[in-house]
C-alpha cells in the first residue's frame, strides 16, 4: 500500500500539545499518531498489543516529538482508566483524545448470537464511553479544554446489511457524540466523530489477500479512502481550526454516500 505523507503545517495549533490516540497501533491509528507527531504533537499511542504501539512510538519519536506506548484493552474499563493515567502522567496532561478502536462481525440479523451482538457494541460503543468519560473527567478535574474524537462508519448513518450488529453500534455512537458535547461544552470539552467509509487499511488489504474480505469494484477502489485521509480530518477536528465546532459528523467516504441510488443512462 502506498503511504501518503504530511507536509508540516504547525499552523493548525498542535505543536507542543500533547495527544493520545486509543488503537494507534496500525492503520487509521498509527495514520493519526504520525499527522500529529509531524504537526509538533507529543504522542501517546494506546494499543491491545503493546509491542504495535512501542513500533508506532519509534516512528512519533523519530518525528522529533515526545512518545509514549502504552498496552491495555479498552474494553475493560480499569484498563482505559489506567491508560489515560499513564499518557495524563508522563504529558502533564492531554490536549486531545482520539479513539480509533472499532471492527465488525458479519451475518445477517437472523444469523447473528447474542455474544458476537454484544462484542461489537462493547467494541464499537461501550469502550467510546470508558474513554471519552475518562477524558472528560480528568479535563475537568484539571480544569483545562480538551478535545475528542470518535471514528465513527457510515454504516451508522444508514442500513448495513449483514453487519447489522456494528451498524446500530455505530449509530448509538453518533448518538454519544452530541450527547457528550452538549453536556460538556461549558466545561470546554469538544466531542467529534470522524465517519468514514471504506477505507484501504492494512487489514482489509490482508483480508483481500486471503479472500476473507472481498475485493471491491473498480469504482468503490477509486472512492475508498487510505488511513492517511482519515488522520487528515481528525486532526482538523481536533486543532485550533475547529475551535467552535462540537456535536459533529465529519463524513470521509470519496462521495459514496452524495451517489444517487438509480441508474440515469
Amino acid at each position: 500500500m502506498k503511504e501518503a505523507r504530511f507536509e508540516q503545517a504547525r499552523h493548525l495549533g498542535l505543536s507542543g500539545r500533547a495527544a493520545l490516540v486509543v488503537g494507534g497501533g496500525e492503520g487509521i491509528g498509527r495514520a493519526t499518531a504520525l499527522a500529529l507527531a509531524e504537526n509538533g504533537a507529543a504522542v501517546a499511542v494506546l494499543d491491545c498489543e503493546r509491542e504495535r504501539a512501542e513500533r508506532v512510538a519509534l516512528e512519533v519519536e523519530a518525528r522529533g516529538v515526545r512518545a509514549l506506548a502504552i498496552g491495555a484493552d479498552v474494553l475493560d474499563e480499569a484498563q482505559v482508566r489506567r491508560g489515560l493515567g499513564e499518557a495524563n502522567s508522563a504529558f502533564g496532561g492531554l490536549d486531545a483524545v482520539i479513539d480509533i478502536v472499532g471492527g465488525s462481525s458479519w451475518g445477517s440479523l437472523l444469523e447473528i448470537d447474542e455474544a458476537t451482538w454484544e462484542r461489537d457494541f462493547a467494541l464499537n460503543l461501550k469502550q467510546h464511553w470508558y474513554v471519552a468519560r475518562a477524558a472528560a473527567q480528568g479535563w475537568i478535574e484539571a480544569g483545562r479544554p480538551g478535545a475528542y474524537c470518535a471514528v465513527g462508519s457510515i454504516s451508522g448513518l444508514f442500513s448495513s446489511a449483514q453487519h447489522g450488529a456494528y451498524g446500530a453500534a455505530k449509530a448509538g455512537l453518533l448518538a454519544l457524540v452530541r450527547t457528550a458535547a452538549e453536556e460538556w461544552w461549558p466545561h470546554g470539552i469538544r466531542v467529534n466523530a470522524v465517519v468514514p467509509g471504506a477505507v484501504r487499511t492494512p487489514r482489509i488489504e490482508a483480508g483481500w489477500s486471503d479472500g476473507s474480505v472481498p475485493r471491491p469494484d473498480a469504482e468503490t477502489l477509486e472512492r475508498m479512502a487510505l488511513p492517511e485521509d482519515v488522520a487528515g480530518s481528525i486532526l482538523f477536528l481536533v486543532s485550533d481550526w475547529a475551535r467552535k465546532v462540537t456535536g459533529q459528523f465529519l463524513v470521509v467516504d470519496g462521495g459514496s454516500t452524495t451517489k444517487f441510488p438509480y441508474t440515469t443512462s
